[in-house]
């Protein structure tokens, strides 16, 4: 007779990919899982296979929570160029918060942690990245089409620029003690949407 689960997998893997954010890949051992899931070893590998894929699980669950809320405000009909904003500038204040000091952005740590030698990992982020850019883009055409962006403004271009930034302000904001330093690097790529 097959034994039936005493705990919540959904339950355990938010509180992996919590640890996991926190503390990385590297430094998150079985032990801490152990402790933190409140589940045996045993379990954890029954469950989800290995240490690596539950935080690839971890951060494709992430992803999705992630995705969704910017799915969301991106593609909400009306003035689209006020939402590109409003989404840069909750970036950069996320990324100064003291709540969000030391954490940063999951995704964003995987790649630094991560990226050069995990291509499985690396893919997730790039993908996570193209999603982003793609919602920016067809923000950025309705704007366009719109009138609110110049026609001579490329939305390809502003996209993986817009990426690129709100990507390197959640680095900078993992470890400056100056919120102006990401306020001010936001303020001034979003003044080329004007």
């Amino acid at each position: 007779m097959a034994r039936t689960k005493e705990f919540d997998p959904d339950a355990a893997l938010q509180s992996a990919l919590e640890l996991f954010w926190q503390r990385g890949y590297e430094a998150t051992s079985m032990a801490d899982l152990v402790e933190r899931l409140g589940i045996g070893r045993a379990s954890i590998y029954a469950t989800f296979g290995s240490k690596h894929k539950l935080y690839l699980k971890a951060l494709d669950r992430y992803n999705e929570s992630q995705d969704a809320g910017l799915l969301c405000e991106l593609s909400q009909p009306g003035p689209a160029l006020p939402v590109v904003r409003t989404v840069v500038r909750r970036f950069a204040a996320e990324a100064s918060s003291n709540d969000q000091r030391g954490k940063g952005c999951f995704v964003t740590n995987t790649a630094t942690e991560l990226g050069a030698q995990d291509p499985v990992a690396a893919r997730r982020v790039e993908a996570s990245w193209a999603h982003i850019e793609t919602l920016l883009h067809s923000a950025l055409v309705r704007a366009r089409a719109q009138g609110e962006l110049s026609a001579d403004r490329d939305p390809q271009t502003l996209a993986r620029m817009l990426l690129v930034l709100m990507q390197g302000l959640r680095v900078v904001g993992k470890v400056s003690d100056d919120p102006g330093r990401v306020r001010d690097a936001a303020e001034q790529a979003l003044s080329l949407l004007d």
